[in-house]
This record gives C-alpha cells, sequence and structure tokens, in this order.
C-alpha cells in the first residue's frame, strides 16, 4: 500500500508541469457563447480592431434605435489588445469576445452561428491590397455560409468588382437578406451625386450615421451657421408603417400630412404585394401609388419614437392640427392598429422578399416596374450592325465635344441626316435602360494635349485630379461616372467629366469606362497648374481629388499628402478675366460666382469663370480622418474635432471612407436602407447589372424600347437656387421652409429634403454685417417648418424627371418673345 501511494504521488509529480502548461494555455477567452432564451444574437468578424469596433458599436449601441436587445458576439483570431478589451468591459452587458476564427467549424459551433440572427463580416479599409482583402472576407462568407445555409450575411468589400464573385455561392440569397456594402461603390457615388449636388455627400453620410442632437447642449458662443448644420446630424432615416388615416392617400398628400403636422420627412414607399410576394421602393412616386396597409414609409428623423407618430396618428383624436407630443396610440383606433402593427414585427423576420425591388422612382407605375427587362438585352447584337457605319463619327464627337463646324458646309438633305444619326447614337443606353451608353472608345481617342484642352471651351464640367500610377490598386473609377450619365438625365444634360492624371493607370480601368460618353483624359500630374488651367479649372461644376493608396507608407498621416497639397495648390491660383462676386443691387443676400444662373438659356446654365481658386467647387476625399485639419487654413476647428463637426465636411468639399462605417449596423437593423441608398447615389444600379458585369463583357448596349424609356421615369437628385428659380420665383427673404416645401411638392411634384446655405449669410439679420463674407456654403439637413429662407439658398430636392422633360416641350415650343425669367411656367 505504501509502494502504490509512492508511486501515485511520483506519477502526479511527473505530471505537474504538463498539467500546469494546459491550465497556463487556456484563453480566458475561450468556451462557448450560451444563448439566452428570447434574446437575439449576431456575430461580428472579419477585421476586429478597436477602431472598427469601435465606430461599429457607436452606431449599433446608439440610443435613439428602438430597444436593441441584441448580444453582440466577436470572434477573431488574435486576443484583444487593453484599449479594445476596455471597450468591451465598458460594454460587458451587450458584447462576447471569444477568440478563434469563422474558417474552423468548431469556432462557428462556439458561437452559436446556426441561431444567430446574422453575421457581419468587417474589412480593413486601410489595407494594402483590396483585392486580397476582398478575397480574405469572401472565404470567410463561403465557410460561415458552408457551416450554416441560412445565415443573413452582411460583408464589407473594398472593390466593387469583387461583388460578382459572391454570387458564386450557391447558398448567397439576396432574397434571405444577404448583402455586400461596397465601400467603393458607395463612397464614389456619394462623391458622383455631390457633382450634381453639391454638399449632398454630407447630407447623406448624416443620414445614414447615428447621432444626437440636443438645443440644450448647444454652446452659446456656437455660430449660429454652425447650429444650424448640427440640428441636421441628428437625423437619420427609419422606416414605419402607416396609420389608417392615411389609408388611400397618395404620396404628395401623405407626405405634406406628415411634414405639416407630425415633423416628419416620407421621402419613399416600400409597396409589398402580397400577391406575389414582392415588394418594390418607390422614390417621390407622385400620385400614382397610394397607401394601403402593405405599404411601408421611408421617413427622416431625429429619433424612431419621433417615426411612430405616422403609425399612431388618428385624426378622430389628434384632430387636424395635433400637438406632435401628443400623438400617441389612441384607444378608439388601438384594435384596428394592432393587426398592422403585428403584421409590421412579422414581415421583418421574414427578411425573404426584399431583394427583389425593382429600383422604382418618380411617377412609375408599379406593374410595369415589375414586369421583366429581358426585352433590352436581346436586339442588342444586331444593333451592332446599323451603328457600325456612325462608329467613327461617334467616337470623334465624344473626343472633344461642339467641334462638328465643317458638317454645316453639307447640304441640308445630307445635314439632316446625320442629325438623325447623332439622335439615334445619343438615345443609346445600356441593356438595362439605366445608364448611357456609347460604342466601346479606344484611349487614344479621349486622350487630348495641353494645347488641345486649352483650346477647347469647357464649362460646366467635372474634372477628376487623379493621383495614380501602373502600380497603384484600382480606385473603381466606373463606380464615379455610372451616376453621372444615370438614364434620367438627357443627353444633352450630361457633364463632360475631364480626368487628369497618369494615363498608364487609367489604362488598367479603362475596360469598365469605355462605354460611358463624354470623357476626356488629360495625361499629367494634376499639380501642375499648367494643366488644371488648360481643363478650365476655373469653370467647372466640380472638382474631384482622388489619391489611391500608397502601400509603402509607415505613416498613416501621409496617405492624403497628394490630395491636400492637390486642394490647397487650386486654392492659391488666381484666374484673370472672370467675373468673381456677382453682387445683385438691392438684395440683402449675394450670390457667389459659381452659383450664377442667367435666365433664358435653354436647359443648360452657363456658369461663370472664377477668379480665386478657393471659389472652386471642390471635393477632396480623404484616407486619414485627422488630415480634413490640412484641407481650410481658416477655419476654427481643433485638431481633435470629429470629421462630421469640421467645417469642410460640414460644406460638402472633404469626404472619408470611415463614414460608411455604420452602414453595417444600418443594413442590419433596416434591410431595405441599403437599397433606398444605392438607388440615390448610384443612379439605378440593379442586380440585373451585377449579373452583367459578372460576365466579364463591361456593359452592354440595346436599343430604345417603351421598357426601357419607361425606366428613365425616376427621380433624381437636384439643387434649385431659389433666386433667379423658374421653379420658385416668388420665395426667398422672409418666406418660411414649410411654404416652400408643401409649393414644391404640389405644383412640381418636387421633393424638398434641405438647403444649402452661404455660412455668412446666416448673419445678416444682426446688426453688424460682415465686410468679407465667404463663398462657403454648409448643410442644413430637413429643416424645421418655420425656417426662414434666404434668396441666395440653394435647396436639396428629388426632382422628378417628367417636370424636367416638360420644361424642355416648353421651351421648344414658345415663340421668341421677349420673355421674363420665369415665363416657363
Amino acid at each position: 500500500m505504501v509502494f502504490f501511494i509512492l508511486g501515485a504521488l511520483a506519477m502526479f509529480a511527473s505530471f505537474i508541469p504538463e498539467i500546469t502548461d494546459i491550465l497556463g494555455s487556456r484563453s480566458k477567452y475561450g468556451g462557448s457563447f450560451k444563448k439566452e432564451h428570447g434574446k437575439r444574437h449576431i456575430v461580428l468578424c472579419g477585421h476586429i480592431t478597436y477602431e472598427s469596433v469601435s465606430n461599429f458599436m457607436s452606431d449599433f449601441l446608439h440610443k435613439d434605435r428602438e430597444d436593441v436587445d441584441v448580444e453582440l458576439v466577436i470572434m477573431n483570431r488574435k486576443e484583444p489588445d487593453l484599449e479594445l478589451e476596455g471597450l468591451f468591459k465598458r460594454h460587458f452587458t451587450q458584447v462576447k469576445f471569444f477568440q478563434g476564427t469563422v474558417m474552423d467549424a468548431n469556432d462557428l459551433h462556439r458561437v452559436n452561428v446556426k441561431e444567430a440572427d446574422a453575421c457581419l463580416v468587417l474589412a480593413n479599409k486601410y489595407c494594402e491590397d483590396p483585392d486580397a482583402e476582398d478575397a480574405a472576407n469572401i472565404l470567410r462568407v463561403i465557410s460561415i455560409k458552408n457551416y450554416h445555409d441560412d445565415i443573413k450575411v452582411i460583408v464589407q468589400l473594398l472593390q466593387y468588382h469583387n461583388k460578382s464573385y459572391l454570387l458564386n455561392i450557391p447558398s448567397w440569397d439576396l432574397r434571405r437578406g444577404d448583402d455586400a456594402v461596397c465601400l467603393a461603390e458607395l463612397k464614389l457615388g456619394f462623391i458622383a451625386q455631390s457633382c450634381l449636388a453639391p454638399g449632398f455627400s454630407t447630407l447623406m453620410a448624416n443620414l445614414f450615421t447615428m447621432r444626437s442632437y440636443s438645443p440644450e447642449n448647444v454652446s452659446p458662443n456656437m455660430p449660429r451657421w454652425q447650429n444650424d448644420y448640427m440640428r441636421g446630424t441628428g437625423m437619420e432615416m427609419y422606416t414605419e408603417y402607416f396609420s389608417n388615416t392615411f389609408h388611400g392617400l397618395p404620396f404628395p398628400e401623405a407626405a405634406e400630412l406628415c411634414f405639416v403636422k407630425l415633423n416628419l420627412l416620407l421621402i419613399a414607399f416600400e409597396v409589398r404585394s402580397e400577391a406575389e410576394g414582392e415588394s418594390t421602393i418607390a422614390i417621390n412616386p407622385g400620385s400614382e401609388i397610394k397607401v394601403d396597409v402593405n405599404t411601408r414609409g421611408f421617413f427622416i428623423a431625429e429619433s424612431a419614437d419621433d417615426v411612430k407618430r405616422a403609425l399612431f396618428f388618428c385624426r378622430p383624436c389628434h384632430g387636424e392640427a395635433p400637438d406632435i407630443k401628443s400623438v400617441k396610440k389612441c384607444r378608439c383606433r388601438r384594435a384596428t392598429m394592432a393587426p398592422v402593427y403585428l403584421k409590421s414585427g412579422l414581415e421583418k423576420k421574414k427578411l425573404s422578399q426584399h431583394r427583389r425591388n425593382k429600383l422604382v422612382s418618380a411617377n412609375s407605375k408599379l406593374s410595369l416596374l415589375s414586369s421583366p427587362k429581358q426585352s433590352n438585352a436581346e436586339p442588342h447584337f444586331g444593333n451592332h450592325v446599323k451603328h457600325a457605319r456612325f462608329e467613327n463619327h461617334h467616337q470623334s464627337r465624344h473626343h472633344i465635344s461642339g467641334k462638328q463646324d465643317h458638317l454645316r458646309s453639307r447640304s441640308d438633305d445630307a445635314e439632316l441626316e446625320l442629325h438623325d444619326m447623332e439622335r439615334a447614337d445619343r438615345r443609346r443606353f445600356d441593356s438595362t435602360g439605366m445608364f448611357h451608353w456609347c460604342p466601346s472608345q479606344t484611349l487614344s481617342n479621349c486622350i487630348i494635349s495641353r494645347e488641345k484642352a486649352a483650346m477647347t471651351v469647357l464649362s460646366n464640367h467635372v474634372i477628376v485630379c487623379l493621383f495614380a500610377d501602373a502600380h497603384s490598386a484600382l480606385i473603381g473609377l466606373r463606380n464615379l461616372i455610372m451616376p453621372l450619365r444615370a438614364s434620367n438625365f438627357d443627353y444633352d444634360e450630361l457633364k463632360h467629366v475631364v480626368i487628369v492624371g497618369d494615363k498608364e493607370y487609367i489604362k488598367k480601368e479603362w475596360k469598365s469606362l469605355c462605354n460611358f460618353p463624354k470623357i476626356i483624359i488629360l495625361n499629367g500630374s494634376p499639380l501642375n497648374r499648367a494643366n488644371l488651367r488648360a481643363v478650365n479649372v476655373n469653370m467647372c461644376d466640380m472638382c474631384v481629388i482622388l489619391a489611391a493608396r500608397n502601400s509603402n507608407l509607415d505613416d498613416s498621416t501621409l496617405v492624403d499628402k497628394e490630395a491636400i497639397l492637390c486642394s490647397l495648390n487650386i486654392k492659391a491660383m488666381t484666374f484673370d478675366d472672370t467675373v468673381g462676386l456677382l453682387r445683385s443691387v438691392g438684395k440683402e443676400g449675394y450670390l457667389p460666382s459659381g452659383s450664377c444662373i442667367l435666365p433664358n438659356q435653354g436647359s443648360k446654365h452657363i456658369k461663370l469663370g472664377v477668379s480665386s481658386g478657393s471659389d472652386i467647387p471642390m471635393i477632396t476625399e480623404l484616407g486619414n480622418d485627422a488630415n480634413v485639419q490640412f484641407l481650410d487654413q481658416d477655419d476654427e476647428d481643433d485638431p481633435g474635432t470629429p470629421l462630421y463637426m469640421t467645417q469642410p465636411f460640414a460644406c460638402g468639399t472633404a469626404f472619408a471612407v470611415s463614414v460608411l462605417d455604420s452602414l453595417m449596423s444600418t443594413t442590419y437593423f433596416n434591410d431595405n436602407a441599403l437599397t433606398l441608398i444605392r438607388t440615390l447615389i448610384t443612379g439605378g444600379a440593379t442586380p440585373e447589372l451585377e449579373h452583367i458585369l459578372a460576365e466579364g463583357i463591361g456593359m452592354r448596349g440595346g436599343y430604345e424600347t417603351a421598357e426601357s424609356a419607361s425606366l428613365r421615369n425616376r427621380c433624381r437628385v437636384a439643387q434649385l437656387p431659389l433666386d433667379d428659380s423658374p421653379y420658385f420665383p416668388h420665395f426667398g427673404m422672409g418666406r418660411t421652409y414649410c411654404e416652400l416645401f408643401v409649393y414644391a411638392l404640389k405644383t412640381y411634384g418636387i421633393l424638398c429634403f434641405g438647403l444649402f446655405r452661404l455660412r455668412d449669410t446666416s448673419d445678416l439679420e444682426t446688426e453688424a454685417p460682415i465686410l468679407e463674407p465667404s463663398t462657403k456654403r454648409y448643410v442644413i439637413t430637413n429643416p424645421p417648418t418655420e425656417f426662414v429662407l434666404l434668396p441666395s439658398d440653394l435647396v436639396f430636392c428629388l426632382r422628378p424627371f417628367e417636370i424636367v422633360e416638360r420644361t424642355k416641350r416648353r421651351r421648344r415650343n414658345r415663340p421668341r418673345t421677349n420673355q421674363g425669367p420665369h415665363d416657363d411656367f
């Protein structure tokens, strides 16, 4: 017995080192996640750092959302650092961290993926190789889907062309709610819309980011313009069903009722068909779509509680002029509204039908938009035969617009025939009918020399200052050009896009750009002032500054050095023989030179050149948020100021990819929000187009059919002036925003959703006027009803396509007499 005890002790002593190793190697982040009954959880994986997680959590756990009873389970291969560990401890009741990888089925079992509500995959926005990062994330999606087919997956991708690889995953199903948040697509889409409506990128970025605004917390020393802007940053986008009071109302009446009585901005409908099980998003759809029990609205409001007014509003109980604070669920409507509310919850759990959306907008019939689009693609190949004779003329015409004086010497018959040929070419769209299209152009035909550019009168164009070389990663310029070539623009309204940069880089992207008309390339550095003067930078509608990420830099603050230097270089330029500021005698406000609009000039506005580079409209893409402090030398922003509170961002002259971080949580909570945002900023990109591009042959052309013509009938983002405008001739000093909103909606079907105001005109009411007012403007999102307008204000709006067409017809048909600037309407 003694020998047995001694042997056991000796054996135990020999196992002590091994036991110590086992206990010491056990991670405190091991184990498994135990889900509580009735509580949901999501799994977050991919690029897990303090910055990425904190940005996600600040939006995911924001107090403006409804009660979020969802646990956040984070999985990463590496242990969290001290900073990230401290973040987890501050939110220990809602966040759990496990060490592991989603590439291992055992680790997926540990975090209970089969019962998870969704799985979200984050990307490293600042990686050296974007394609490699996308490939890694797609592989993570494959592993997750291989473990559990039915899990909803939302993945961040960096490059647009990599979205097509997700379609190869058998269990990837858009109807289930699977989606990809492509940063290049959205970032460049925001910038493109800012070329059409400066400041729009800031307005939209603030809408899908959760922030709070409280008038009590406003400092008395805060300038008035900053207070107006900060109120807009507290606006977010929500969805909610309507009460019975709204049933049967067309969109304009429902939008007016929501804005005037409930202080809610309605911008779109989601109409669900019970028979076909499909849903349709209709943005500012006009009077043809009415509210019914299956209709859900997209609202802009300050919180989810505010949006409940649309669900609870009862005209008999709350009256014609209700106090918005008293709009609560009333007793008389509780029984009738309960089925709608319960249905709302069931619809949110289905998540199965919304990705079949046909992206709809102004005054488009629902039945027409639900029809298939196959007829556009069938005549495509035969169209090349008809078009072959005129291809050379088409390419030369797009080489430098307006250089066709030699055609006028021909006979009248030949001239008429050529005009018909041109018109046939102009009316060509891609096979989806959503974008203008032209036959493939060679890069050499689109490149012009500096001397030739100087002889070309370029005005109202878009200049892209591109910093990239042959070894740079792809930026994805197609996503910048596509919104500028949307088919809801007439061909004559398309702005020339002048790219100033290295032609060796443009060669890498030319396959995706060669089918878009009105593109000009100037080979050279955007830092060279001679190149900028040659392309008339002082007469452009927008100057976009883009830079490819340099993977060889160790200091992250230097990633934006070229963009910052280019921005400061342009602002320091001066120009002769230009007009400068347009000052109107007898008016309280004033207009900068970039806002001068001459009446009776047809559909195009003639832009007057500026005398100072600081007045040139610009938007600069930044890779590092902290670098925004270097863009404006005259601002008063502190170095530690958050990006959204800085003056360049508030004025719409700076944009950073970091503002897109909140889209992951937005897409999870509101599965249709990303579809709506894509509709607004991409110009009409559809899943059908993504399938076509996945084939690798680029965009295909098609004949203009009745169906493709109807697809043009969708609203677009616009920016209209109050002064010298045919739309709002009676609005200016003293009128309120509510009056403008109702007038524009009733008269033209135009839906207003913000203002772009001169920064220093807000102080004109004070006794001490500013001696040298700035030409900078700032964004005001969804102003209050009693907000007082100024003549110099520009209005952000959703403009129906038929308004544009009606304007052109009236201009063509009216007699040539001395008419005033407002006789169009």
